[in-house]
C-alpha cells in the first residue's frame, strides 16, 4: 500500500526583508536579502487564526536589579529567542562556587552524556545497580552499585569534552536511538519491560517553522519511528534487550512506514507501571497544529494504550483539549497567547498518575503548556475525561505548563505545577511553582506558589539571575526513579 502525508503541501516562496540587520531601510540603493517562507498548509492555517501579536522587546529600564532589595525584576513578557541578554549587576564571569545546604556530596564524576538535557533510568540486575543516562543517539550505562566507585560499562554516540562533541562511537543503527523510557517489572513476562518514546526532535531541526521550509519537511517526514518501542530486558546491556513491538502513534495509519508517519510521536517518558494500561502524550496527525512555538509543529494530546500483551499494544483512547486541532479555531482564538508566535501549546509530558489504574487509581493530571492544567478521570482509559481545568496568565517567553509533581497528592490533596525558563539571563517572566488543591477534582484551585530561592549570604550575588544562564524550576524527580517519595519533600 502506498502511503503519503495527507494534506501536506510544502511550497517555498520569497519575501523581501523589511530592513537590513544594521537598520538600513529598503530603498537605500541595495537589494535586501530574500527570506524564505514556509507555506505548509497546517502552519498557515494555524497562523491565520489570530493576527501576529509577538511580545515586544522590553525596555531595559523596565527590568533588572532592584538596588534597594537586591532582587531581580523580571520582564513582563519577551519574544522567543536564545541569545544572551546581559544586564547591569550581572556577574562578568561564571560563578564556579558550590552552595549546599542540608546534604553532602559523596562522590563526583565528570563523565556526562552531554551538558544539556538527558534522561535517566535506574534498574537492578543480579545484585548490580545500573544507571542509564541518554538522549536520542547518545548514551552511557554506569554501574552505580557502589555510589563511591561508579564506572562506565557501555557507551554509544558522541563523546563530550571541553571542545564539545566528538565523532560517534559504537553508534546506534541509522534511524534508531534511545528514547525517553519507563522500565517496569512485568509479571506476565517475568522480566523488566522497557517502553521507549520516539518523538520528533524539539530543537535543532527547524530554525523557525514560518521561514524554514526544509526544516518543516524534515520534521513532517522524520527518518525515525513516531511512536514507541517495547523491549523485554533479559539483562542490563542493549544486546540483551528483545524488541517486542515498534508502534506508531499515527493511529489512523498504523502500517505507515518511517518517513510517512504523521504527528509528533510520543512526547517524553510514557506513563507505564508494568500493568495493563499506558498513557502517552502524542499528536496523532498534522491537524494538531494549533501552537505558536517556532520550532515545533504539534499540540499533543494524550493517548491510552492497552499493554496486556506488551508485544501487541492496542490503542484504546485519545484525549484532545479544546483549541488543539484545526477545526477548533474558535476555542484557540479565545486564548490570550494566540498569535504571540512564542507559546508552547499541548502536552510536553504524559499524564501524571499517582496510582495506576490497575491498582484502583482514578485521577491523573495534565500539564498542557498554554492550555493550562487538567484533572482527568482515567478510570476508564477508553474514555479519558477532563473533570477539572485551570487557566493561568501568560508567562512568555519560556515554557509554561510542563511538569506536575504528584508525590504528595494522596496525603495532602496538593499537586505542584510548573513550567521552566528557556531564555538566557532571566529575560522572561519568572516561572513559579504553583500549589494546586485538587481535593475537589472538579474545582481545582491555586493555593499559592513556592517561595523563590534566595542565595546564601556568602554568595557574591544577591539574586540567582546575576549568576547568568537561566534561573527557575525544571522538573522534580520522575516517577521512574527508585525508592518512594518522602512526605513533605519534593
Amino acid at each position: 500500500m502506498k502511503w503519503r502525508l495527507f494534506g501536506v503541501a510544502l511550497v517555498t516562496g520569497l519575501i523581501a526583508a523589511a530592513c537590513f540587520p544594521n537598520g538600513e531601510e529598503v530603498g537605500s540603493g541595495q537589494q535586501p536579502a530574500p527570506v524564505e517562507i514556509t507555506t505548509d498548509e497546517f502552519v498557515q492555517r494555524a497562523d491565520a487564526v489570530c493576527m501576529p501579536n509577538v511580545p515586544p522587546v522590553p525596555n531595559m529600564a523596565s527590568y533588572g536589579m532592584d538596588i534597594v532589595t537586591g532582587r531581580f525584576r523580571h520582564p513582563l513578557a519577551t519574544p522567543h529567542q536564545h541569545e544572551p541578554q546581559p544586564f547591569d549587576g550581572e556577574l562578568e564571569d561564571w560563578d564556579t562556587n558550590e552552595y549546599i545546604d542540608n546534604m553532602t556530596v559523596e562522590a563526583y564524576y565528570p563523565d556526562t552524556v552531554e551538558p544539556f538535557h538527558t534522561w535517566q533510568n535506574i534498574v537492578d540486575f543480579d545484585g548490580q545497580r545500573y544507571l542509564y543516562q541518554y538522549v536520542r543517539r547518545d548514551m552511557k550505562i554506569f554501574n552505580i552499585t557502589d555510589p563511591k566507585d561508579v564506572s562506565v560499562v557501555r557507551e554509544k554516540g558522541h563523546p563530550w569534552g571541553p571542545n564539545g562533541p566528538g565523532n560517534e562511537v559504537n553508534p546506534f543503527e541509522l534511524g534508531d536511538m534511545f528514547g525517553a523510557a519507563s522500565i517496569q517489572w512485568n509479571d506476565k513476562l517475568d522480566t523488566y519491560v522497557m517502553v521507549q518514546a520516539f518523538e520528533v526532535q524539539r530543537f535543532g531541526v527547524i530554525d523557525d517553522k514560518r521561514t524554514d521550509p526544509a526544516g518543516v519537511a524534515r520534521h513532517r517526514n522524520a527518518d525515525h519511528l513516531k511512536g514507541f518501542k517495547v523491549y523485554a530486558m533479559h539483562g542490563p546491556m542493549p544486546e540483551e534487550w528483545e524488541l517486542l513491538a515498534a508502534v506508531t502513534t499515527d493511529v489512523d495509519h498504523p502500517e505507515a512506514p518511517i518517513g510517512q508517519q504523521q504527528g509528533s510521536g510520543v512526547r517524553d517518558i510514557p506513563t507505564y507501571f508494568g500493568g495493563q494500561y499506558m498513557f502517552v502524550a502524542a499528536a496523532p496527525d498534522a491537524t494538531y497544529a494549533l501552537t505558536e512555538y517556532p520550532t515545533d509543529l504539534y499540540s499533543a494530546g494524550y493517548q491510552a494504550w492497552d499493554m496486556s500483551d506488551p508485544a501487541h499494544p492496542a490503542f484504546v483512547g485519545q484525549f484532545t483539549a479544546p483549541g488543539q486541532r484545526l477545526g477548533d479555531e474558535d476555542a484557540y482564538k479565545q486564548n490570550p497567547r494566540c498569535g504571540n508566535r512564542t507559546s508552547w501549546f499541548g502536552a510536553r509530558m504524559s499524564i501524571f498518575v499517582p496510582t495506576p489504574v490497575e491498582d484502583g487509581g482514578r485521577y491523573g493530571y495534565g500539564a498542557m503548556g498554554g492550555l493550562g492544567f487538567y484533572v482527568f478521570d482515567i478510570s476508564d482509559p477508553t474514555n479519558i475525561e477532563a473533570v477539572g481545568h485551570l487557566d493561568f496568565p501568560p508567562s512568555v517567553a519560556g515554557t509554561e505548563g510542563d511538569n506536575i509533581d504528584v508525590s504528595q497528592v494522596e496525603r495532602t490533596g496538593i499537586v505542584y505545577y510548573s513550567g521552566y525558563p528557556l531564555a538566557e539571563d532571566c529575560w522572561e517572566p519568572y516561572k513559579d511553582v504553583y500549589m494546586i488543591d485538587v481535593r475537589d477534582p472538579a474545582k481545582p484551585s491555586i493555593r499559592g506558589t513556592l517561595p523563590r530561592p534566595v542565595p546564601p549570604e556568602v554568595a557574591p550575588f544577591t539574586d540567582y539571575c546575576q549568576r547568568r544562564g537561566s534561573f527557575g524550576p525544571k522538573r522534580s524527580g520522575y516517577y521512574t526513579q527508585p525508592g518512594t517519595g518522602r512526605e513533605g519533600v519534593l
